[in-house]
């Protein structure tokens, strides 16, 4: 059975279908969240299991990607430039949850069990990731 996130409801693609019509015709415009809830016609919950839907959608049939910006809510982008902010942006949001999945969890439970095997494994592979998502979030074409 494939996994949940790889499972899909006939529900989910037709709020799918809903959210990237809408979204289709405010173009090159985006939308909120509460008008693209509001354009759709669909609930809270329909529209993000339709947003979900959509960015596997998105991957499997070579569409525009999909980006949310605080200033224009969710839209389909095509520009290098805004694409690769978007990027770096959800790139240190992930930095900051890793972060703090170390110093909160991983190095707590390093200290309790200072020999074990799963956490020196998990403490190298953190660090790792930790490493490499912080050059990315630097990077610039400046």
């Amino acid at each position: 059975m494939p996994r949940a996130s790889r499972r899909r409801s006939p529900a989910a693609e037709r709020h799918a279908d809903t959210v990237r019509f809408v979204l289709f015709e405010a173009r090159p415009a985006g939308l909120l969240f509460h008008q693209l809830t509001r354009s759709s016609g669909l609930s809270h919950s329909q529209v993000r299991s339709g947003l979900a839907c959509l960015r596997d959608m998105i991957a499997e049939r070579d569409w525009p990607p999909l980006i949310w910006t605080r200033a224009d809510g969710y839209k389909f982008c095509s520009d290098p430039a805004e694409l690769q902010a978007y990027e770096v942006s959800v790139i240190r949001e992930k930095l900051t949850e890793i972060r703090r999945f170390i110093t909160s969890v991983v190095a707590p439970h390093a200290v309790l069990q200072p020999k074990g095997k799963w956490i020196k494994h998990l403490n190298t592979q953190l660090n790792s990731v930790e490493s490499t998502l912080d050059v990315i979030s630097e990077y610039s074409d400046a």
